[in-house]
């Protein structure tokens, strides 16, 4: 729930700097952060890198 609320504020900080000091640059970071949280997650698992990127992707179906 924490993460949660961290990324809505670093969302919402994003979009008001970015939109108050005209750099579109700005609304990339919740995205960064986001993909940087998820390939931190991944990289805890105890399974080598690839492995267990192609597990995530085989659960499709």
């Amino acid at each position: 729930m924490i993460l949660v609320l961290l990324f809505s504020i670093l969302t919402i900080l994003s979009v008001f700097f970015a939109l108050n000091k005209k750099k579109p640059i700005l609304l990339g970071l919740p995205i960064l952060a986001i993909f940087t949280f998820m390939l931190i997650k991944i990289m805890l698992v105890p399974l080598p890198f690839w492995e267990t990127v192609r597990f995530i992707f085989n659960l499709r179906g």
